[in-house]
């Protein structure tokens, strides 16, 4: 029977720590089980966080094994190779499809009523290699997509017209990569499109000026990446606010990373749309109106993508 307040974390790297720490902070789970190839690493950060909870929430976090994810209503999988400098995510998934081989199965016999969260890069072909490996309802295998893509959009976007971030409205779509796709034509602020809120307001807005925050976008993590190794505060709140919508049972519309069912005439792969995200997975993906190019570039977001996923192994 699957415990509503337990999280279960596999991998303590960068991103499975912080992401652990944000969950403790946040007072949302009451059971944390932090699992890793490497026990004394999982072990020390159990220490680590549990020192921290006279501060924060009653809270039981322990370094366990794959038999802990029972009863989890989610499992958070950040296992894997790290993204080298000059690296794709693309490049990373033979090495990552390989480890998640000797994870997935292993999670699934402890929890087979549980939710996959994947956060490992490539996330996209992961997530689909993860649903699968396991053999659970596509809607309860799910990646963290474009959530940190579309943040760094909106936080883009606000430092351009000089508004708060969370009142920019829009998504970054298909790919967590370089074919990943912005949606101009749906993002907004105060319900209005970016040309006619700028018309009203009388701040420029070129076409220029716009390419130059998607690529800022795009690129955001190798900038990131060649200054300080690795990408981790911002997807462990991204991965915080998924396990939020799924806890609490919100309904809230995210844009993770889940099978894709048709839309534009997609089939057969996983990459990032908004969908509806509650108790059980996800409920719903949203179907977009999109213009034909947007269309067309999300076309071709999926077909890198299932490029990348003819470099695995796929079970049948």
């Amino acid at each position: 029977m699957a415990n509503p307040n337990r999280v279960a974390i596999v991998g303590l790297g960068n991103v499975g720590a912080s992401f652990a720490y944000a969950l403790l902070l946040s007072g949302l789970a009451a059971e944390i089980v932090l699992i890793d190839v490497n026990v004394s690493k999982a072990e020390g950060e159990a220490m680590d966080l549990n020192h921290a909870v006279p501060f924060a929430h009653p809270t039981r976090v322990w370094a366990g094994s794959y038999a802990d994810c029972a009863g989890a209503a989610v499992t958070v999988i950040t296992a894997g190779a790290n993204q080298k400098p000059g690296e794709t995510r693309l490049d990373l998934v033979q090495r990552n499809a390989k480890i998640f081989g000797s994870i997935v199965p292993r999670v699934v016999e402890n929890n087979p009523g549980g939710i996959l969260l994947v956060a490992t890069n490539p996330v996209d072909a992961l997530t689909y290699f993860s649903w699968k490996l396991s053999g659970l309802p596509w809607t309860r295998v799910l990646g963290s997509g474009t959530i940190l893509d579309t943040a760094r959009f909106r936080y883009l976007l606000s430092q351009h017209f000089a508004v708060d971030a969370r009142s920019v409205h829009g998504f970054i779509l298909g790919e967590h990569g370089d074919s990943e796709v912005p949606a101009w034509s749906l993002a907004n602020i105060a319900g209005m499109r970016l040309a006619d809120y700028c018309r009203l307001q009388g701040i420029p807005c070129d076409q220029a000026t716009l390419d130059g925050i998607y690529r800022q976008t795009r690129d955001a993590a190798y900038e990131i990446i060649q200054r300080k190794g690795a990408t981790y505060y911002a997807v462990a709140a991204g991965l915080m606010r998924i396990v939020e919508a799924i806890l609490r049972d919100q309904r809230t519309v995210l844009s993770v990373s889940a099978l894709v069912q048709g839309f534009c005439g997609i089939q057969d792969v996983c990459l990032s749309l908004p969908a509806v995200i509650h108790r059980d997975g996800i409920e719903r993906v949203l179907q977009l109106d999109l213009t034909e190019d947007e269309q067309n570039r999300l076309r071709h977001s999926a077909d890198v993508l299932r490029q990348t996923l003819q470099q695995i192994d796929l079970p049948k």
